[in-house]
């Protein structure tokens, strides 16, 4: 397993001006992290998505700094229509391949709303979410790009739920972003999850979090509520509560030899936080 991290890590730099992404390749190599995966490029104005998709080749190339992976958003659910959200998504797709990406994580929904909410449950949805997928991966695969869907955004986190929507699709070429933190999200052991989801990884985040029980005061700034009430924050890895090291170990027994992309979301200085997790994570993945 080699060690990655997510262009997401680096937000506030990245809202600060200080740095875009372009300019996050040179770095990240000093870091020493094998890869990057970049989170919805943003060009900068008067330059278009393809020609920035460009650029950004360019420069891990330069500093032999792969693109492991392309992260966008979606709702197969929700879109105006599957077919323009499935069109949308192959047109990111040739973004990945110009990015010499081998892979592509896309959203599947956030859930029902409006009306529609009440009395419908994810398999409500898993015929649309298996069709928009199969599709979009299926014109992935003709570029040799894989596809994948991440546990995040409380409908389509569970473990189980991804298990459906992997069976439902069934292509080689699509599986699960395996996020071993987000599970916290919807209150399921991440080691159980992880074991679950292990067959079916195509690429893996490695994320950490506080964690506090719900039934106590709410610990204010910096935490949000998983989906049955208990408060979480963004963490350094190693310095939180998810059990990464044995989550690793369990992908590893699974045979998975690809990227551990590091997604910090805490609220530490980025840089030094980012230093510190890589360090860990090196650690982590030596031990497991």
């Amino acid at each position: 397993m080699k060690t990655c991290v997510s262009s997401y890590s680096f937000q506030k730099l990245l809202n600060s001006g200080l740095y875009d992404q372009l300019g996050l390749i040179p770095e990240v190599k000093e870091m020493g992290f094998d890869a990057i995966e970049f989170t919805e490029l943003k060009p900068p104005e008067g330059i278009t998505l393809p020609e920035y998709a460009a650029r950004i080749r360019e420069a891990s190339e330069k500093y032999s700094l792969p693109v492991a992976n392309y992260t966008v958003g979606a709702d197969l659910l929700n879109a105006p229509s599957l077919d323009a959200e499935v069109e949308r998504l192959c047109g990111q797709i040739d973004i990945a391949a110009i990015l010499g990406a081998a892979g592509m994580r896309h959203d599947a929904t956030g859930g029902f709303k409006g009306p529609e909410r009440s009395y419908k449950i994810f398999d409500d949805a898993l015929r649309v979410l298996a069709e928009g997928c199969r599709r979009v991966t299926e014109y992935a695969g003709e570029k040799g790009i894989r596809t994948m869907v991440e546990n995040h955004g409380f409908f389509c986190q569970d473990s189980d739920r991804l298990e459906k929507l992997v069976g439902a699709v069934g292509k080689e070429n699509f599986g699960v972003l395996l996020d071993i933190g987000n599970f916290l999200c919807a209150d399921e052991p991440p080691e159980k999850a992880a074991g679950r989801l292990a067959p079916f990884a195509k690429h893996v985040h490695c994320k950490d979090f506080h964690v506090k029980n719900g039934n106590g005061a709410d610990p204010g700034y910096g935490f949000f509520r998983s989906r049955a009430g208990n408060f979480l924050r963004g963490s350094i890895i190693g310095h939180g509560d998810v059990p990464v090291q044995q989550c690793l170990s369990i992908l590893k027994k699974e045979g998975y030899k690809g990227y551990i992309s590091m997604e910090f979301e805490g609220m530490e200085d980025n840089m030094q936080a980012i230093e510190i997790g890589l360090d860990n994570l090196r650690r982590y993945i030596e031990q497991a």
